[in-house]
């Protein structure tokens, strides 16, 4: 990267993050003017020395802002932090010509490890309900509906028999949830129950409504599967960053677990149709 590239970041982080304040009020619109006064003040160190003005991305402003109102306050600073990351390596071979940039480098650190980290917000808040409600939902539904497409040989009975499975499944993880924020005197109990349910029945619909549209089992279980796989990848990508975690490692990870789950139950359906005998006409 070169200065201009430097100051275009710059300057397009000033404006994103003064986006995103407009609809925040109290601490979190106060750190986030915070964040943007200071990106700004890089960009005007960087101008002195190119002595040209850049004009910020309008689109990809907007697109932050988008990803802000959908997935949250604290998903878009830290994704907008973790590419700032990559460019302290670039400021830190900067010092040579100003030690200026040392404090450019001073203040992305200081984002990073202070200011994203102090965001309040519900739904990161409550991410550990969500997440146990989402990656038991996967690896559960998905091996089921694996091992009753084999065994059960309709895709009406075993869309029945998922629905059955998922919401009870839920209810009794939303009960636990509950049980557990409650002795541990940990949140809201009933919102995090309500978190891990409604995330729960959410996966439940969107694995078992390819057997509700499709009378081909075997087209069933290949779009359940590759809908089971895309919400791993979009969910491990939000928990990377959320997290700050390698966000290939943790998708690879998941995938890895709900299609091993899913494997295996398709084998033991296998088993339980020629054991019990099961005939569906």
């Amino acid at each position: 990267m070169d200065l201009l590239d430097f100051q275009r970041d710059e300057i397009n982080s000033y404006h994103t993050y003064m986006k995103i304040s407009e609809r925040l009020s109290g601490e979190n619109r106060e750190l986030i003017r915070k964040i943007a006064e200071d990106e700004l003040r890089h960009y005007e160190i960087i101008r002195r020395f190119t002595g040209r003005d850049i004009k910020p991305d309008r689109v990809k402003i907007f697109l932050y802002y988008a990803l802000s109102r959908i997935f949250g306050l604290t998903f878009v600073v830290k994704l907008m932090e973790r590419s700032e990351e990559r460019a302290q390596e670039g400021y830190e071979e900067l010092l040579g010509i100003s030690q200026e940039f040392k404090g450019i480098i001073d203040d992305e650190l200081e984002h990073e490890e202070k200011l994203a980290s102090m965001i309040k917000e519900e739904r990161v808040e409550y991410i550990g309900s969500m997440i146990l409600g989402l990656s038991d939902a996967l690896v559960e539904l998905t091996g089921s509906l694996a091992g009753f497409s084999i065994a059960l040989q309709s895709s009406k009975y075993i869309a029945a028999a998922g629905l059955i499975t998922g919401i009870a499944a839920s209810l009794s993880m939303s009960a636990s949830e509950y049980l557990s924020r409650k002795s541990e005197l940990r949140g809201n109990p009933l919102r995090g129950a309500f978190y891990t349910g409604i995330t729960y029945i959410a996966v439940v619909i969107f694995l078992v409504l390819p057997f509700l549209l499709m009378e081909d089992i075997f087209s069933a279980l290949l779009s359940m599967l590759s809908s089971a796989s895309l919400m791993v990848i979009f969910f491990s990508v939000y928990l990377a960053v959320i997290r700050e975690r390698s966000i290939v490692r943790s998708a690879l990870e998941m995938l890895s677990i709900s299609l091993g789950v899913a494997a295996l139950s398709y084998i033991i359906g296998i088993a339980a149709r020629g054991i019990l005998g099961l005939s569906i006409d």
